[in-house]
């Protein structure tokens, strides 16, 4: 994997990436509350799209409406219209920060640093539901649609597999990593959940029927912030605070290439967000140096 390209613009460490209208096109979102929209033919031309007051801590783009959703440091959710990005709806919701944002069938849900999950009408901009999942934060939340469930990880070391229909707890891995769950990733095929934590620890589970753990290795040495499946599922990336990126085969496990600052042109802090391009050839990486970088394989 080698570097190919470096966009920068933004003023604060970037913590979330998010595709965009098309495959050559994504967004990302920073703490300083700019949400920017880059092309990767074009690195050097990003375009600010909106800016909140708040750090950006998670991001979605809603194709359908042509929105964008972010969640800032302090709980609260913005909900941009790209058109209009003075119509900007502010939304106090979470009483610490947001996380994490999903879309999942016609709703769209948040989770946060109050241990909260938010269920919300795509059209209203409203919380339904709302489901206190834990005592501290929810740090990761991705959905398992063969299932119909969402799965969060959290501040209190637990996994926890939400019926969003209902909004209850199905079922729970108890103690999944020593301390927080920051990130979580399906491998939808082998119906197996990978998951990283504060503990630099990388986890695969069986979830076909009830959690089994079956591997447990120490990927990093500091927080791993994101894990991402490569489309085709024959790879998967992770990111971390240790400042690299690594590469894995999904089918075992095994290290396939390190990403280091100095050797590879690489990132020079904590590495905090990951998004594969749809035809799974390249990677585009972000972090606390204010950088964005794109990797080819």
């Amino acid at each position: 994997m080698y570097k190919i390209s470096q966009f920068t613009g933004h003023n604060g460490a970037i913590f979330a990436l998010s595709p965009y209208r098309t495959p050559h096109t994504f967004l990302s979102g920073a703490g300083d509350g700019w949400i920017v929209g880059w092309d990767t033919q074009q690195p050097d031309m990003g375009k600010l799209l909106a800016r909140v007051s708040e750090q950006i801590f998670s991001l979605l783009y809603l194709p359908e409406t042509h929105e964008v959703v972010a969640g800032n440091m302090n709980g609260g959710l913005h909900w941009v219209p790209l058109d209009n990005p003075d119509a900007t709806k502010n939304i106090a919701v979470h009483t610490k920060g947001l996380f994490a944002l999903l879309q999942h069938g016609q709703y769209l849900f948040s989770a946060g640093g109050d241990g909260m999950l938010h269920k919300w009408s795509l059209t209203q901009k409203r919380s339904l539901e709302s489901l206190s999942l834990s005592g501290k934060s929810i740090r990761s939340l991705i959905a398992y649609p063969e299932q119909n469930l969402l799965i969060a990880g959290s501040s209190d070391g637990n996994i926890y597999f939400v019926d969003p229909d209902n909004m209850v707890v199905t079922q729970h891995i108890s103690q999944a990593h020593e301390n927080s769950v920051f990130s979580l990733c399906l491998i939808p095929d082998a119906r197996q959940l990978l998951s990283g934590g504060r503990d630099a620890h990388l986890k695969r589970w069986d979830i076909a029927a009830q959690p089994r753990l079956m591997d447990s290795l120490p990927a990093h040495w500091f927080t791993l912030n994101d894990i991402q499946l490569q489309p085709g599922g024959n790879l998967f990336a992770t990111a971390s605070r240790d400042k690299t990126i690594k590469l894995w085969q999904t089918a075992d496990l095994q290290l396939v290439k390190v990403i280091e600052g100095f050797r590879d042109q690489g990132h020079f802090n904590s590495v905090n967000a990951l998004l594969w391009q749809e035809d799974g050839k390249t990677l585009f990486s972000a972090g606390d140096d204010r950088a964005i970088i794109r990797w080819d394989l």
